[in-house]
């Protein structure tokens, strides 16, 4: 079947063949942009590129401009009706789509092409505004090198090039325009605003909200893109030390939880009277973007972290934010404390808020609750004993830590403590904090990542969506606020190792799981080290890591303008380089140039002066013009004829050996002037 297509492939007028190819690479490029355009713009280029192949088979006209006109009206009212614009990043995009595909209807002569050729390109950069990925760019190269193509047959209007043989001059086009590529992407000054994607796109992309409701983080693990990315300059915590501190919530209203307050205080040295002990972790952060502006950070930092182009901050909840969401791929270095402390140590007035609770909601936790103070006791004194007493219960007391406990009612705490007796880590900590305050025990739900797991390719922990977790922190007298992860006492090995519970997976994985148990993770891992690597080396390739280069290279205050100059040097150094080197390849190394310049060189001894740049056809005309027709020119001339079509007819049956041997065994006359 295969072979028959070809066959009929191979039938078709080049102008048809050539036609379908650039369709084919059109419709590539539409076809990656289908997530980021409505459904009618993805119909409509879809549409647009079959009829113009219909039309290409079947040899017709191209339709009349009163159907291109009314298309691009229809394209037009369409964007302005799914955008309410037509500027902008979606809007343009939108239309820069269909008119590419539009534009096809009127490809008549090359420079039809040649614009369809240059618009494609246009298109291929507006996917680096939704992705910036090392998928995006695979399936961007591609694209590119299809464009290549058709630009390289466009510019063969003799004959009928196979495209093979197009291909492969694009591909050495790409593989030899690849180290400009390079210099100039280590090099090209990259300057904000103006260097980056525009961040038009405000869904958050992380699983953590600073809103929380009973089941809303279970879902979570259902998501395997990753978070974070950490790399430890020395040792490792340990796996139950692994606490990535998220929004803090402190209000509840019986449904959801929310932080204490809105906003987010002034920047001071040490909020909260945090103290720390022992040597902080040193660790590397490359941080996915999230649209949010809280950074998750291993409990507890002291010193904020050095973001490029924007600053943090903590509040008195120990949450480091910035003053802009993360809007793109950020690394930064951070210190944590394992040990700390943080919190009033004494009673005040503002922890009687983180003792309230909704009036009708839970009746029977607030019941348990008077029960447990009646027999352990009450106030101040009593609270890490009740702590004590209420995870002893989850520990004794048949609970069980589950990803579906199914749907819970208004009555959250209720039911996980007398009914379900399931839940996820939310279901646990927020039941947890209500029977908490219910104890005049002040206590709040902190929201982060836990855990992690380690890529043996490349080293680096990498944090995922499905680390998202919830735990509790009770403030104790003299102690301040504690954390209590109540998950751990349900299930140990949450927070203890690096189990999770994982969610039903496909008909492939499970196969694949059932023939190698590890083969899937070392797939998974692999990958996982090559989107790293791509997010170190050229997501993540700023400014600093610019000047950083300049400075190995000997300048001591290197700025934006050294760079400039530098990439300038190197280009023209470059080029001159290789102007230098094709120069001396031509006439060094071409066989062809070199036996022509020995006859001319032979030539010159005869007393026939021709120019340095003769072709043989006029070497012989030289020669006969001066000595006249006889054996002697008669013979030269058949040489030289052969010589130049050994370099213009590739069917020619001499050999450059064969035309050397001829000239060499020519009667030349005496050299001129005589001795």
């Amino acid at each position: 079947m295969l072979n028959t297509l070809r066959q009929r492939l191979g039938a078709l007028p080049r102008e048809t063949r050539d036609t379908l190819f650039l369709l084919v690479v059109i419709g590539w490029i539409g076809l990656m942009q289908v997530a980021h355009i409505p459904w009618w713009c993805t119909a409509l280029t879809a549409g647009v590129l079959a009829w113009r192949a219909v039309l290409s088979l079947r040899g017709r006209p191209l339709p009349h401009w009163g159907w291109r006109i009314g298309l691009l009206a229809l394209t037009v009212a369409a964007t302005w009706f799914s955008h309410r614009t037509l500027i902008g990043r979606d809007a343009g995009v939108t239309l820069i789509v269909v008119l590419l595909a539009l534009k096809t209807l009127e490809l008549r002569a090359r420079r039809d092409a040649f614009v369809v050729f240059f618009l494609g390109f246009f298109t291929l950069l507006t996917h680096f505004f939704f992705s910036q990925s090392l998928l995006t760019a695979a399936g961007i190269l591609i694209a590119l090198l299809g464009l290549l193509t058709a630009l390289v047959n466009a510019h063969m209007p003799v004959g009928r090039p196979p495209l093979p043989r197009a291909a492969g001059i694009a591909l050495r086009m790409a593989v030899f325009g690849a180290p400009i590529m390079v210099v100039a992407f280590m090099l090209f000054p990259r300057l904000a605003p103006l260097w980056g994607m525009p961040g038009a796109d405000n869904q958050a992309r992380t699983g953590l909200s600073d809103r929380m409701r009973v089941g809303q983080i279970a879902e979570l693990v259902l998501d395997e893109r990753i978070a974070m990315r950490i790399r430890f300059e020395g040792p490792v915590p340990a796996q139950r030390d692994l606490y990535f501190r998220g929004p803090v919530l402190g209000d509840f209203d019986g449904v959801e939880w929310k932080p204490a307050r809105s906003g987010f205080p002034a920047p001071m040295e040490l909020p909260a009277n945090l103290s720390v002990d022992g040597a902080p972790v040193t660790y590397e952060v490359t941080l996915e973007p999230s649209q949010r502006p809280w950074l998750p950070l291993l409990e507890a930092a002291v010193n904020a972290p050095s973001l490029p182009g924007n600053r943090a901050f903590m509040t008195p909840e120990l949450l480091w934010v910035t003053r802009q969401p993360i809007t793109e791929l950020v690394r930064f270095k951070a210190e944590a404390y394992t040990r700390f402390r943080h919190g009033p140590q004494q009673q005040v007035l503002a922890l009687e808020d983180l003792s309230a609770l909704p009036a009708s909601y839970n009746p029977r936790t607030l019941a348990l609750a008077q029960s447990l103070r009646r027999e352990h006791g009450s106030g101040p004194g009593s609270a890490r004993a009740l702590v004590d007493v209420v995870l002893d219960r989850l520990r004794t007391g048949g609970y069980t830590y589950t990803l579906d406990p199914g749907v819970y009612g208004q009555h959250t705490a209720d039911e996980f403590w007398f009914d379900r007796k399931e839940g996820f880590c939310e279901h646990i900590a927020s039941s947890f904090v209500i029977l908490m305050r219910a104890m005049d025990i002040p206590a709040r739900v902190v929201t982060g990542y836990q855990g992690g797991e380690l890529n043996v390719v490349d080293g680096y922990w990498m944090v995922r969506q499905r680390d998202a977790h919830a735990w509790a922190e009770v403030w104790l007298a003299g102690q301040g606020w504690v954390r209590v992860d109540p998950t751990g006492a349900v299930a140990p090995s949450r927070t203890g190792s690096l189990e999770r519970l994982q969610p039903p997976q496909g008909v492939f994985a499970n196969a694949l799981r059932t023939f190698d148990p590890t083969l899937a993770q070392r797939l998974r891992d692999a990958w996982d080290a090559v989107n790293n690597g791509w997010n170190q080396w050229v997501l993540n390739y700023t400014q600093g890591r610019q000047l950083d280069l300049l400075k190995q290279l000997g300048f001591e205050s290197p700025s934006w303008t050294d760079l400039v100059y530098v990439l300038i040097g190197v280009v023209v150094g470059v080029s001159l380089a290789g102007a230098a080197w094709t120069l001396w390849e031509r006439q060094q190394h071409d066989p062809w140039l070199r036996a022509l310049e020995r006859v001319r060189h032979r030539l010159r001894k005869v007393g026939i002066q021709a120019g340095a740049h003769a072709t043989p056809r006029e070497l012989a005309r030289v020669a006969s013009a001066q000595f006249g027709d006889n054996e002697f020119t008669d013979r030269l001339r058949e040489a030289l004829l052969r010589l130049e079509a050994l370099r213009y007819a590739p069917q020619s049956p001499d050999t450059l050996a064969a035309v050397q041997n001829l000239l060499q065994q020519l009667p030349w006359p005496a050299p001129w002037p005589p001795a």
